[in-house]
């Protein structure tokens, strides 16, 4: 088996972003229209959102998006993301190429020097062409790519694959790329989910190691686990088939069919299974929550992270340990703990250990144990 190490991380992030204070107003805006109509045929209002509530339930205070045009005017609250021609770069494609030039930078590679794309999101723009296959031809790569999606899990879960196929010999150099424009799918009339995602992209480089070779300020990827177990409470119902499953199909109603939750029993269970998860990971080494330097956790909600490391530590851990960047950029799906761990590691010490743990749909828990050179 050989050794490997993570060479390269790689982020891009939106210019464009949106406060609480102005997705309220777009949101509160359309509820007033709403509640007319609903007030004409007798049905009850609906309710308002606010700022104090976004912040109390997520920690996220800003976010930001791939296109802001459409997603705060009440008429349409979707982003307006113009369609491209089958001969152009897809969009997804783009915004994952930007974060995967900056990782082969950081690595001090080129696209010659990979053997393997993984595009492993939440959301994927089309089944095929794959989108790996797009991002690895706009990168002069040869080899091959896939695609796979995991929910929020799905980078963590790239990193596991890429981890097993580089320690094995199967490839030299893997490539997992984490492009997320989440906020294509998100319903911005939904009080429950509106507030909760941003859009990013991430990209790491996964590298085989000789036998005694060391790469100061690199992490050596020590182990790497994924977990899942079925659960409703996150969902999305859209698809190919729900085109064949509505009499209209010149048009396909999304209501009902994008980003759902049931937000306080994901809150409980995915405490309690992140917890669990992490305890018995670090244990397989000999580990305990102490001996980890560093958490990357995955950037959904702040008092679910607190209280993760709560139950872990037996008392609350601070930014140090734990650094979030959900306040300023929101839920970034897949790519969020990853954003958090370019952020936050280059004052750790050779032989600091840290761990990367992202939870989401599924229910899903992926994690990587790094340790630095």
């Amino acid at each position: 088996m050989f050794r490997a190490t993570i060479s390269g991380i790689g982020v891009e992030i939106p210019e464009a972003r949106i406060t609480n204070e102005e997705l309220v107003a777009s949101f509160n805006s359309w509820v007033d229209k709403e509640n007319d109509k609903r007030a004409a045929v007798g049905e009850p209002p609906l309710k308002k959102s606010d700022q104090e509530f976004i912040l109390h339930a997520s920690g996220v205070r800003e976010r930001h998006v791939l296109m802001l045009d459409g997603i705060l005017d009440p008429e349409r609250m979707a982003p307006r993301i113009p369609a491209r021609d089958d001969s152009e770069l897809s969009v997804m494609a783009e915004f994952g190429v930007k974060s995967a030039k900056r990782a082969l930078d950081h690595a001090g590679l080129t696209g010659a020097d990979i053997d393997m794309v993984i595009c492993a999101a939440s959301h994927h723009q089309r089944p095929y062409p794959a989108m790996g296959i797009e991002i690895q031809n706009a990168l002069g790569i040869d080899g091959a790519a896939f695609d796979m999606a995991l929910g929020c899990s799905s980078a963590a879960a790239g990193l596991h694959v890429a981890f097993n196929l580089v320690r094995t010999g199967a490839q030299r150099r893997v490539l997992v790329v984490t492009p997320e424009i989440i906020t294509g799918h998100l319903n911005f009339r939904d009080r429950q989910t509106h507030f909760i995602f941003g859009d990013a992209s991430t990209a790491m480089v996964i590298e085989g190691l000789d036998e005694d070779e060391q790469r100061p300020g690199r992490f050596e990827i020590v182990d790497t686990r994924s977990w899942t177990q079925f659960s409703n409470n996150i969902r999305t119902n859209f698809g190919f088939l729900l085109r064949a499953g509505q009499e209209d199909t010149a048009f396909i109603d999304m209501e009902g069919n994008m980003i759902k939750q049931v937000g306080n029993k994901v809150f409980k269970e995915v405490t309690v299974a992140g917890h669990k998860f992490i305890v018995g990971f670090l244990a397989e080494h000999g580990l305990t929550p102490h001996g980890i330097r560093r958490f990357w956790l995955h950037q959904a909600n702040a008092r679910m992270n607190a209280m993760i490391l709560k139950l872990a530590f037996g008392h609350e851990v601070g930014q140090d340990r734990a650094p979030t960047v959900l306040e300023r950029l929101g839920n970034t799906a897949a790519a969020g703990a990853i954003v958090a761990f370019k952020e936050n590691h280059e004052d750790m010490k050779t032989g600091d250990y840290g761990l990367i743990c992202a939870f989401g749909a599924g229910y899903s828990i992926g994690g990587a144990l790094l340790r630095m050179m």
